[in-house]
């Protein structure tokens, strides 16, 4: 009851600022400008009949028709912006039905793990060993996926947080919480783009299609027969990996690059459409982007076994190599693809001599 009767108070205050305003601007110069002037009577006319109806004077508000200021700058003419409204339902339809498809994605891989396993080998390990990652690749690569993770979980407990974490965990600690979400999301953005930039042009080259993916791809590089039976020859990287390069690294990332400095610095004089719009895009290629991400750290880890060795160590075994990537592994065995580096036997995987 307090904060209604606040808030009428607040609207009855405003129309008669807005009354007062319109009043001192007709007694100044009385034929300037009439139609306010009708305004003003219709107003206080209104005021009398319908003390508590401020509707004409927020319909005036929300016009969107430019007024007068002081202060210069883009949109300062504008007190509300009627927009913004459509933005926070669309916000909230948006993060719904996004966060739906990456709980549902999860629950997909969940169900794919304990229906096929993790990838075997078939052949026995040789113990001589191919260097997949040379030690920058693998600091781009680590330097860009952790930055990245460290925006996914922070843009998820802004985005989801007050309807998920609030409820259970209480005011006090999801304000800290949120806090400190934002600031490392606020700092960790301009880390990702550099990282993000020095990792496409690393991994482009050896990304690039080529006509023997058109096989994986029919054949989804064996991944639905639960046998294992099914080998398909690829390069350094498979369709899929080459999907997701391009898909998420490429596009995906750079648009919330994009957008992410729009909304970091809104000193580049930004109006509140494009930060809006800003939003709208950098959150649906935030969610698609993590979704995308979940099938990449999936394969990378419990999904095929040997694959984190490789961007741990840098190192796989030759028969790893010839059961996933046999084309590539042709070129190594031919000498059209240099071998690598030596490894020391401490930096591999126990167990695994060099």
């Amino acid at each position: 009851m307090a904060s209604l009767t606040l808030k009428r108070a607040a609207g009855a205050w405003l129309a008669a600022l807005v009354l007062g305003l319109a009043a001192s601007a007709q007694a100044q110069s009385p034929a300037a400008n009439p139609p306010e002037a009708d305004f003003a009577k219709q107003q206080q006319a209104q005021q009398q009949s319908q003390p508590l109806n401020n509707q004409p004077v927020w319909k005036e508000v929300r016009s969107g028709q430019a007024q007068t200021s002081t202060v210069r700058g883009r949109e300062t003419n504008v007190l509300i912006q009627s927009q913004g409204q459509t933005w926070r339902a669309a916000r909230v339809t948006v993060s719904t039905a996004l966060g739906g498809l990456i709980a549902a994605l999860v629950l997909v891989l969940f169900g794919y793990y304990f229906w096929r396993g993790s990838i075997e080998l078939h052949g026995a390990p040789t113990g001589r060993v191919i260097e997949r990652f040379s030690p920058a690749k693998r600091i781009a690569h680590w330097s860009m996926g952790l930055t990245f993770v460290a925006l996914g979980v922070t843009g998820l407990i802004l985005t989801f947080g007050k309807s998920l974490l609030l409820p259970i965990i209480g005011y006090t600690l999801f304000s800290w919480l949120a806090t400190l979400a934002k600031n490392v999301h606020n700092f960790t953005g301009p880390v990702f783009s550099v990282a993000l930039l020095i990792f496409i042009f690393m991994y482009a080259k050896d990304n690039l299609p080529k006509a023997y993916d058109l096989q994986w791809m029919a054949k989804f590089g064996g991944m639905l027969d639960r046998s294992g039976n099914t080998h398909v020859p690829s390069g350094k990287f498979n369709a899929g990996e080459k999907g997701l390069f391009w898909s998420l690294v490429v596009v995906v990332s750079l648009v919330l690059v994009v957008t992410g400095y729009i909304l970091n610095f809104p000193n580049f004089d930004q109006t509140r459409e494009t930060m809006q719009l800003a939003n709208i895009v950098h959150l649906v290629a935030a969610l698609l982007g993590i979704a995308m991400a979940c099938l990449h750290i999936y394969m990378g880890t419990v999904g095929m076994k040997g694959a984190l060795d490789a961007m741990r160590y840098g190192y796989v075994d030759e028969t790893w190599a010839k059961e996933h990537h046999g084309l590539w592994y042709d070129d190594v065995m031919s000498g059209k693809v240099p071998r690598g580096t030596e490894p020391a036997a401490p930096t591999l995987p126990q167990g695994r001599p060099a």
